[in-house]
C-alpha cells in the first residue's frame, strides 16, 4: 500500500509539472505576441462611451409609474409624455438655431446654465490589474474637460495583484488629485492590498457595509521542485550576474541567505505600500492597518480606512439631485491575435482566481 502511495503521488507530482510547464509556454507565447503587437503598433482602435445615468434612473422611474396605471391612465400618460418630449426636442433645435444665428452676426451668445458633472468609470481588478490600460484612457478623456467644480467617482473592485501593475493603477487616479478634482473611490465587495492601493487615493472612500478593506502587506510565494529533480536525477543550473540577481527559485536549491534576502525585498516593499497610504491617508495609524489584516463595516470607519458606508448604486442615485452623472467607458476594438491572447490570459487567471475565491470562501462565510 504504501508502495502505491509513493507511485501515485510521484505521478501527481510530473503530471503537475507538465501543467507548469504548459502554462509558462501558454504565457510565453502570449507575452510574444503582445510585444510584436506594441513593437509593430496596434491595428486596433478605440472609442469612450458615454450614458447619462440620470436618464435611466427617469426612465425607470416612469416605467415603474406607467405599469402602475389603469390602462386608460396609462394610455393617457404615454401620450402626454410623447408630446413633452418633442416639445423639448423642438424647444433643443430653436435653441440651437439661433445660437448659430449669433455665432454668424458677430452677437455675444448667452451660455446655457448647466449643472456641475460626475463623472463614473469602472476598474475591476484582476492579478495583473489589466484594465489600467482602459482606466488610463478614461482618464486622459475625462481630464480634457473635467473642472474642481465636477467630481469623478470610480467604482472599484479588486482582491490585489502584482505590485507594479497595481502601483500604476494607483498612480494613475494620482493624475486626478494633481489637477484638484474630486475623487471618490466606491467599493462595493472589496479592495485588498493593491485594491487598496488605488483605493487610497481618492479624496472620499464610499465602502458598502460588508464590503472588505485593507490587506496592507506584499505576498509572495513559488514552488520548488528542487528535491524531485535531484531524486529523478536531473541537473538545473542557473548561472546569473550579480550575488543577489536570482534569491529563490522553482527547480534550483535555495539558500538561508537567499530567503532572508528575499524576505528584506519584501519587507523593503511593504514600507513604500505603507508610506504611499498614510501620505494619502494621514488620519489612519498605518502601523495598527498595515499588518495583512482586512476589516469591513463600522471597522473600516473606527479604523479611517473609509469615510462614508454607503453602496455605490445609492451614491450615484444621491448625486443625481445636483449633478448630471455620467457613465464614461472605453471601448477597444481588437483584432483576432488580441483576443486570442487576451482568451488565453483570461483562462490562466481564471483557474488562479477559481482556487483563491474557493480559499477566500472556506475563510469568510455565512451559514
Amino acid at each position: 500500500m504504501a508502495e502505491f502511495f509513493y507511485e501515485y503521488g510521484l505521478f501527481f507530482l510530473k503530471a503537475l509539472t507538465f501543467v507548469i510547464a504548459v502554462v509558462v509556454i501558454l504565457m510565453a507565447i502570449v507575452a510574444a505576441a503582445m510585444r510584436g503587437r506594441q513593437a509593430g503598433g496596434s491595428s486596433s482602435s478605440g472609442h469612450i462611451e458615454i450614458a447619462k445615468f440620470n436618464e435611466r434612473l427617469e426612465d425607470m422611474q416612469e416605467s415603474l409609474s406607467f405599469s402602475l396605471l389603469e390602462p386608460a391612465e396609462r394610455k393617457q400618460a404615454e401620450k402626454d409624455k410623447k408630446a413633452a418630449d418633442k416639445a423639448e426636442k423642438k424647444a433643443a433645435r430653436k435653441a440651437a438655431k439661433k445660437a448659430s444665428k449669433q455665432r454668424g452676426s458677430g452677437e455675444t451668445i448667452v451660455a446655457e446654465i448647466t449643472r456641475p458633472r460626475l463623472y463614473v468609470m469602472d476598474f475591476d481588478g484582476d492579478i495583473r490589474a489589466s484594465e489600467v490600460e482602459k482606466m488610463r484612457r478614461e482618464i486622459t478623456a475625462i481630464l480634457t474637460t473635467a473642472t474642481p467644480e465636477d467630481e469623478i467617482v470610480v467604482r472599484l473592485e479588486s482582491g490585489g495583484g502584482m505590485v507594479t501593475s497595481y502601483g500604476l493603477a494607483a498612480s494613475q487616479l494620482d493624475r486626478i488629485r494633481d489637477k484638484k478634482i474630486p475623487l471618490t473611490v466606491c467599493v462595493d465587495k472589496v479592495a485588498a492590498s493593491g485594491g487598496y492601493m488605488m483605493a487610497c487615493v481618492a479624496d472620499k472612500l464610499v465602502a458598502a457595509p460588508f464590503a472588505v478593506l485593507g490587506s496592507i502587506g506584499v505576498v509572495a510565494q513559488i514552488p520548488n521542485f528542487h528535491r524531485l529533480l535531484k531524486e529523478m536525477n536531473i541537473d538545473f543550473e542557473m548561472l546569473t550576474a550579480g550575488k543577489y540577481k536570482r534569491t529563490l527559485t522553482v527547480f534550483g536549491e535555495n539558500t538561508d541567505e537567499g530567503r532572508q534576502k528575499f524576505i528584506e525585498d519584501i519587507e523593503r516593499i511593504h514600507g513604500q505600500f505603507k508610506q504611499y497610504v498614510s501620505e494619502r491617508r494621514p488620519g489612519l495609524d498605518i502601523e495598527a492597518v498595515a499588518t495583512g489584516e482586512i476589516w469591513s463595516g463600522q471597522d473600516t470607519l473606527d479604523l479611517h480606512l473609509a469615510d462614508q458606508l454607503s453602496t455605490s448604486d445609492q451614491y450615484l442615485i444621491d448625486a443625481c439631485e445636483e449633478r448630471d452623472v455620467l457613465l464614461l467607458s472605453y471601448k477597444e476594438k481588437k483584432n483576432l491575435m488580441d483576443r486570442l491572447s487576451l482568451g488565453v490570459q483570461n483562462t490562466v487567471d481564471g483557474v488562479l482566481l477559481k482556487w483563491f475565491d474557493r480559499l477566500m470562501k472556506s475563510r469568510f462565510s455565512i451559514g
